[in-house]
This record gives structure tokens, sequence and C-alpha cells, in this order.
């Protein structure tokens, strides 16, 4: 995705991410949860992938209505990366089979 595609999903996209004391991270926009474990959240927004990791990380909230996320735990770091074009089991796609 070039720079003049991003710009254009961020005209039309919102999405926040709310980092309170690095131990409670809300997400919106989220389309889908692919993976977790106790250190590594994936999460696909609207904007792409995002990463998060850290020690003892839990989901405390999923809201498919709201396409809202939130994750505690020992948060230490965050991170984007581009979309994959092939697309992986998720986990609320096999939830909700």
């Amino acid at each position: 995705m070039n720079l003049e595609e991003r710009k254009n999903i961020s005209n039309t996209v919102i999405q926040n991410l709310v980092l309170e004391n690095r131990e409670k991270l809300s997400i919106s926009g989220v389309l889908d949860v692919l993976s977790f474990d106790d250190q590594v959240v994936i999460v696909e927004t609207e904007l792409g992938l995002l990463n998060v990791k850290g020690e003892n990380i839990r989901i405390n909230k999923l809201s498919i209505d709201t396409s809202e996320v939130v994750v505690e735990g020992d948060i230490y770091s965050l991170f984007y990366s581009e979309k994959s074009s092939e697309k992986k089991g998720s986990i609320i796609g096999k939830i909700f089979k």
C-alpha cells in the first residue's frame, strides 16, 4: 500500500489507541483478532495489523458490535504492519461458525 492509498484510508477511517499507564490498551476500529497469547496479541484493524507485545497480556473486552478490544497486562510495544494478502483463520471466525 503506497502513501497515497494510506492518506485516502486515513481520511475515512477513525481508529483510536488509548494506552493507560502501559497496562491497559483500548483499541477501536478492530476487524478481527488473529492470534493472542500471554506475550503477543495480533489484531487486524482497518489501518493494518496491530501487534501488541508484553507480559501477562490478556484480552479483557472484545466487542464485535462496537469493533473494540481492550488488552490488559504489562505492555511493552505496539506496532503496525501491512495487512497480509492471505487470510488466516481467526479466533472470532472460529467461535462464530
